[in-house]
Formats: structure tokens, sequence, C-alpha cells
């Protein structure tokens, strides 16, 4: 497995992003339902674990809903590793619109 790092500033308060946040994941699951399989989400607080199947390939991770930022961990294949850059900039991207 590989690692990905991923820091998303904002300036909105922390519980909505957190709010934001945790409806992401289902909304993904919708939106990509023939690709995504066996989801699960699991939060304590302001940190939520979640792991998937994607195309065959499993993908687990952590979000952390920090002060001003949301720090993505993720675990990916090593199959998906060349993907990673494209991978990083279409979550920074869409993280960034959501907490904006």
């Amino acid at each position: 497995m590989a690692s990905m790092e991923i820091d998303v500033p904002f300036s909105i308060p922390r519980e909505e992003a957190v709010s934001r946040i945790k409806n992401l994941l289902t909304e993904v699951k919708n939106e990509h339902g023939a690709i995504i399989k066996n989801l699960t989400e699991s939060w304590e607080g302001n940190t939520g674990s979640f792991s998937f199947t994607a195309q065959g390939f499993d993908i687990s991770g952590t979000l952390t809903v920090n002060e001003n930022s949301l720090h993505l961990d993720a675990r990916l294949p090593m199959a998906l590793t060349m993907f990673k850059g494209t991978i990083s900039k279409m979550i920074t991207d869409r993280a960034a619109n959501l907490l904006a």
C-alpha cells in the first residue's frame, strides 16, 4: 500500500466542516455507486475513518478536521500510485469547493 496525504485549508467553523465532510462520502457513493462498493465510515469527534472498494481496489484512510484545515491520510494500492497526482488534485479540488 502507498500512502497519500492531503491538507486542505478552510475558513468556516470546524463543526460546519465536519458536517459537510460527513455528507461528502455519502454523496460520492451516490454519484459513483457503480464503481464504489463496501463503503464504511465511522467518526469519533473530528476524526473519521473510511474504507471502500473502487473497481476492485481497496482504499482506506482517515480524515481529521483540524481548526483550519482538513487532513486526509489515505492508503492506496501500489497499482494506483501512478495516478496519485490526479487523485490528489481531484480530492483537493472537491474538498476546497465543499469547504468554501
